[in-house]
């Protein structure tokens, strides 16, 4: 395919699209856009009982958009099970590009100044798009989550796209639709003003859990 920019990568993001490279060294990208869709229900989404102790206790410290390029630098790395990653140099060109246009977001999470796991993903309007997330601690990357979903629903966010089916997601409410419902959902959620990065940035683990219960 021609190679992407910010602006067609950001077009094809509200057409339902996204690119992926077959492997870490594949000097190609490629548009993938599911017949089967994995989305997280934001007012249903679920955290476990051990999780939100964990996430109450504020065991790590949680910041958002101080370490975009080492969180793509994580995600990218191999890891114990997953020893080949589709995230090659040209994703990380371009999504870091779109962190510098304000497009492009990361959760970081860290212990004792070590950056431990986070992720990120593109927010347009009222939708996320989760690209990937990683985790060097126990429970790094789900407290990443759990802040991530709080943050969306405090600002008005009504989806949260995970793409596809995630056995590691299916603890938090993961469900699946079909393209044409996703596309319907996409639709309505980019008309929607919403502010990812608007004040307080940071918040406890006892707020991100208040605003979750409460949604």
């Amino acid at each position: 395919m021609r190679r992407l920019d910010t602006t067609s990568l950001l077009n094809a993001y509200k057409r339902g699209v996204f690119p992926m490279a077959e492997s870490h060294d594949d000097p190609h990208l490629f548009l993938v856009d599911p017949e089967i869709r994995g989305i997280l229900p934001l007012e249903a989404f679920h955290i476990p009982k051990r999780l939100a102790r964990t996430v109450r206790q504020d065991r790590f410290e949680v910041t958002l958009n101080r370490a975009f390029n080492r969180v793509l630098e994580g995600c990218a790395a191999p890891a114990p099970g997953r020893e080949n990653t589709w995230i090659n140099p040209l994703i990380t060109n371009l999504y870091g590009a779109l962190h510098r246009e304000g497009h492009a977001h990361s959760v970081e999470i860290w212990q004792e100044g070590r950056l431990v796991g986070g992720l990120y993903g593109v927010a347009i309007g009222g939708v996320f798009f989760g690209e990937s997330m990683f985790s060097r601690a126990t429970d790094a990357s789900k407290v990443a989550l759990v802040h991530l979903v709080a943050r969306l629903l405090r600002e008005g966010f009504t989806l949260l796209d995970a793409q596809f089916h995630n056995p590691h997601l299916e603890q938090f409410g993961l469900i699946e639709i079909h393209r044409h419902d996703f596309h319907a959902q996409l639709t309505a959620a980019l008309q929607l003003p919403c502010n990812f990065e608007a004040p307080p940035i940071e918040i406890s683990g006892a707020e991100a859990l208040d605003i979750i219960e409460k949604a």
